[in-house]
């Protein structure tokens, strides 16, 4: 961004547009961190319709504005050499141009929707007028960046009476070459006294305006740091509001944490107890185990025992039963 890009831009809006962009521009500027191009861009002037309406003639019609230069250059110099048959010629090609472009500039303020009056048209008209006079009112015009009309120095608009017939070069020049330059002498003088005059009101009207950006630089870059002022309260604030829920939440985990921890110690007591309680009925189990072995074994014994009895039972009984068979003899 530069200054030229944003005059350019602004330059080329509406007065009603002007004032809201040219803020923008410059908040923009500052935004970016370049602060001079930011109070220059302040210091524009909006500019009023008449002169937006030259600005919009000079961009929309460059090659009439050309045109009106070239007219400039030649009754400047028709002016300088008293030659009565230019400044003819000139002088009604000068009002044809003249009306032509204001005409011209009404018609382009209407399409862009912000059409001038009268008077306006009028102002636009002494611009041109000024812009033929004067190279450096042509020069600064022909920039398009005018904010007020340029009004033409008097003297030099070419009269009627240059219509009528004049006499040769050698005797014109000897009759005019007194009062006709004296007349521009004294225009001159008294354009350069104008200028000086509005020169100065300018430079005063810089300074006022230059002092009131500054105050209002400064009221800006106080309310900017009232607002960062509000925003680190606000900000702090809410920090303290985090940092008070995430001590509760901590607090409320710490006892937790105690509750879970009491809860494993529980556990692992009971743990240790059934532990213990496990191995005391595994060895109890084991005992049984044993007991019942020896108990089988004791069965096995005892059956067996039995058996042997059952056995020898038999045997005795048979044995018995055959020694009786014996001791009675049969009867006959």
């Amino acid at each position: 961004m530069d200054l030229d890009a944003v005059a350019d831009e602004l330059y080329a809006l509406p007065p009603a547009d002007f004032t809201a962009a040219r803020d923008e521009r410059a908040k923009d500027a500052r935004t970016a961190g370049d602060r001079k191009l930011a109070e220059r861009i302040r210091r524009l002037r909006r500019p009023t319709k008449a002169a937006w309406a030259s600005n919009l003639l000079v961009r929309r019609q460059p090659d009439e504005a050309e045109q009106v230069l070239r007219l400039g250059e030649a009754l400047r110099q028709a002016h300088q050499d008293l030659d009565g048959g230019q400044l003819r010629k000139l002088s009604a090609q000068q009002r044809q141009v003249i009306a032509a472009l204001a005409r011209q500039a009404r018609d382009l303020t209407t399409r862009a929707g912000q059409p001038i009056g009268e008077g306006a048209q009028r102002e636009v008209e002494e611009t041109l007028r000024a812009v033929l006079a004067d190279p450096d009112a042509g020069q600064e015009w022909v920039r398009g960046r005018l904010t007020k009309p340029l009004t033409a120095p008097t003297g030099f608009a070419p009269v009627a009476g240059a219509a009528r017939s004049a006499p040769p070069a050698s005797r014109r020049g000897e009759r005019a070459s007194g009062g006709r330059v004296a007349d521009l002498d004294a225009a001159r003088s008294r354009r350069r006294e104008r200028q000086e005059r509005e020169r100065r009101r300018e430079e005063e009207q810089e300074r006022r305006r230059a002092e009131q950006e500054k105050r209002r630089a400064e009221q800006e870059k106080l309310r900017e740091q009232r607002e960062r002022q509000a925003r680190a309260q606000r900000e702090a604030e809410d920090a303290e509001r985090q940092l008070r829920a995430r001590e509760a939440e901590f607090t409320a985990a710490e006892e937790e944490q105690g509750r879970t921890d009491q809860r494993k110690h529980q556990a692992q007591q009971r743990l240790a107890d059934l532990s213990k309680q496990l191995k005391e009925a595994e060895g109890e189990q084991r005992e049984a185990d044993g007991a019942v072995r020896e108990a089988r074994t004791r069965v096995r014994k005892a059956e067996r025992a039995v058996h042997e009895a059952r056995r020898r039972a038999t045997d005795a009984a048979a044995q018995a039963e055959q020694l009786a068979d014996q001791g009675n003899p049969p009867t006959v």
